[in-house]
């Protein structure tokens, strides 16, 4: 039986002042940021991997992602790990701040605003500004999913 993703139900996070939200059943935890160990063949998107009591994880450089300036990972930066569909994820952000509950009509469907936006399932309004809602099983290509797996094989 597939799981339903609430898009109503959301975790919000920061990256480069701009607010993200995945939605809370996609995520595990919160982590500090830690050192990485390089994964050799993985895609460009991979920071690394990260070894989470035991657990070998792929952090995700989401700056890569949304076309962001690139900085490196400081020591109050955080890993969001959540679970794709295939395999966790640590993603890395600036800060998250809070759970949240929605009305569903607080959530604007992504082809109402922009066609062809893939990876998001929604926008909604907060008041530091607009969100935008991630489809955590979507962030990924692909492709980029099937090199991860090959290189954490």
């Amino acid at each position: 039986m597939e799981e339903t993703i609430d898009p109503t139900h959301l975790l919000i996070f920061a990256l480069d002042g701009q607010r993200y939200a995945l939605p809370l059943a996609a995520v595990d935890r919160v982590v500090r940021a830690a050192a990485l160990t390089p994964l050799p063949k993985a895609p460009e998107i991979v920071l690394g991997v990260l070894d989470l009591q035991g657990e070998i994880i792929p952090v995700i450089n989401l700056r890569k992602r949304f076309r962001l300036p690139e900085r490196p990972i400081g020591c109050d930066d955080q890993f969001l790990v959540a679970r794709t569909a295939k395999f966790p994820v640590a993603l890395a952000v600036d800060s998250t701040h809070e759970v949240v509950r929605l009305s569903p009509e607080a959530v604007v469907k992504p082809e109402a605003i922009v066609p062809g936006t893939g990876h998001l399932c929604g926008v909604t309004r907060h008041a530091d500004g607009l969100v935008l809602i991630h489809d955590l099983d979507t962030l990924l290509f692909p492709d980029e999913e099937l090199q991860i797996a090959e290189a954490l094989a």
